[in-house]
């Protein structure tokens, strides 16, 4: 038997080697889960694990006996920039690089990366010529160690460099390349691992953004990178949901993710997050309990963002950003989740505080027309798997109201799904394909763009399983009330429903009149919905 860290009695026999038993997961906090996992895998068996996986991990037994390989950590542990070179540098290419602004765009950019096996004085090399990348700057270096979960998956040891670029022009184009002793970017050998981005301007200018939640790792997943990519955007929008190495996405059941499937989605989104910056949040999927009390030290491990939101540290998917004249602001609707509660009220309310206050300075600045918010769980949805989110209408509906933001961007359900324009909950405007809405008087509309690439659901009408749907004035669905319970309703607020992979292109005009020209695209290139947001003048 084994001893039940709640103190209510012993756990079952048949508890897993490792993972959280299911019957004591689900009554677990994220916190309590991250504590129980601490507890239980001393550093003695993380010790053994570590040398018994290596050679998976690394193809060798070289990462054996390092330091950081056994360390238990709540949050990435911090290496040297002189870590040692487990095999000759030029035998260790890096990959997975991905861009993200930093909290200035016009200025800042960040750059991640991985190597599969520890590296001597990895650096990026930066400059605005592709043959001349004088300017090189030391990467940091997070080294996350992720223990045997249960007893199916091995120990793994990943290594994640990133480099803070500050200072830049805006509006200029870049070159740059990433490095270490024995692989250097400048050499011809390696110039095709040389990469571009460009900064934000310093004027409001034409430019487009795209969209999408809910990836995962798949051939669907891949090909609308590749339309994504054909987009020309300026940058991209990913609600959370990221890659899927938590299949049970319920921050509860065993914690048994596999950190394997991060290096998967990275290689698999480098052709496209090497040049667009891939601005990420959280969903439910993403809480991985080993890595910190809430379940992001990995996401913080993996990732650099803007870190200007209500605590960088904990909550590092809430942050926002301007470019041009569209501010966008990214939540985590964990925070304010009924259906999900593991990490509901972590903020202690500083979540939603901040947004109040980073709204009302957003649509009091200069030369900022459009807001836009992302985040995973839906606020407005009918599909028969997530439906609604009642923490978000109930936290944050009156605050996106208040400070008229323009356009809700979510993920959660996996498919396409768009609403009327609403205010109080209520249709204020019918927007069909095609129609234009005033946002500033006649209300907000969100849309659901969860059709990323991970496999697909479905909505509970006749007729709408494959491809479009028809146009519906009623809709029974349900939204999650407080305690997770399911409370019935019929509504009139579904105006747009697609059941294939699909994303979001958003075209953004600055002028007298701006506007915002929302395009939903099938992974087929197909058109499948388009509307128009603007904003009347004054306002």
């Amino acid at each position: 038997m084994t001893e039940n860290p709640r103190g209510d009695g012993p756990l079952p026999s048949h508890t897993p080697r490792v993972g959280i038993p299911e019957r004591l997961a689900a009554r677990m906090t994220m916190p309590e889960q991250h504590e129980y996992l601490r507890t239980k895998l001393t550093r003695r068996g993380l010790l053994r694990s570590s040398a018994a996986t290596a050679g998976v991990v690394a193809g060798t037994g070289l990462l054996a006996g390092t330091a950081q390989a056994a360390a238990p950590a709540a949050a990435p542990t911090l290496l040297t920039s002189h870590a040692v070179t487990a095999v000759d540098g030029a035998l260790v290419a890096p990959f997975g690089r991905h861009l993200a602004f930093g909290a200035d765009p016009r200025t800042q950019m960040r750059v991640g990366w991985q190597v599969p096996l520890a590296v001597r004085r990895p650096y990026l090399r930066v400059g605005l010529k592709p043959w001349d990348l004088g300017r090189k700057i030391q990467a940091e270096v997070r080294d996350l160690h992720t223990p045997s979960l249960s007893a199916k998956l091995p120990a793994v040891q990943q290594y994640y460099l990133h480099a803070a670029l500050d200072g830049l022009r805006p509006g200029t184009t870049y070159y740059y390349g990433v490095g270490h002793d024995g692989f250097d970017p400048a050499d011809p050998r390696h110039f095709s691992t040389v990469g571009t981005f460009r900064t934000a301007p310093a004027r409001a200018e034409k430019f487009v953004f795209t969209a999408f939640g809910d990836q995962g790792v798949s051939y669907h997943a891949l090909a609308n990178d590749q339309l994504i990519l054909g987009q020309n955007p300026s940058f991209h929008l990913h609600a959370g949901d990221i890659c899927y190495a938590d299949p049970d996405g319920q921050g509860s059941e065993h914690d048994t993710y596999d950190a394997r499937v991060w290096d998967q989605f990275l290689a698999q989104t480098e052709s496209v997050a090497k040049s667009v910056p891939w601005m990420v949040t959280t969903g439910n999927h993403d809480m991985e309990a080993w890595y910190s009390p809430h379940g992001y030290g990995g996401q913080s491990a993996r990732w650099t963002l803007p870190g200007n939101g209500p605590d960088a540290r904990n909550a590092p998917g809430v942050y926002s950003f301007t470019y041009g004249n569209v501010a966008v602001v990214a939540l985590d609707a964990n925070d304010v989740s009924y259906e999900i509660p593991a990490n509901q009220g972590y903020t202690g309310g500083r979540q939603t505080r901040w947004l109040d206050r980073r709204l009302a300075e957003l649509r009091a600045a200069r030369g900022i027309d459009f807001i836009v918010v992302f985040f995973h769980h839906c606020a407005f949805s009918t599909t028969s798997s997530h439906a609604s989110e009642g923490g978000v209408r109930d936290a944050w509906l009156p605050l996106f109201e208040k400070h008229q933001v323009d356009l809700v961007v979510n993920g959660h359900n996996h498919v396409y799904e768009r609403t009327d324009a609403l205010k109080g909950g209520r249709v204020s405007k019918r927007m069909p394909v095609g129609e234009s809405v005033d946002s500033s008087r006649e209300g907000i509309v969100y849309v659901t763009a969860g059709g990323a690439g991970k496999s697909l659901y479905s909505f509970p009408v006749p007729d709408s399983y494959e491809g479009h749907v028809k146009d519906l004035d009623h809709v029974d669905t349900y939204h999650w009330a407080k305690g997770k319970v399911k409370e019935k309703e019929t509504v009139e607020w579904s105006r747009v429903r697609y059941t294939g992979y699909s994303f979001l292109a958003v075209e953004v005009e600055p002028g007298h009149r701006p506007r915002m020209k929302v395009t939903a695209l099938a992974e087929s290139g197909e058109r499948i919905d388009h509307f128009e947001v603007t904003r009347g003048r004054g306002h």
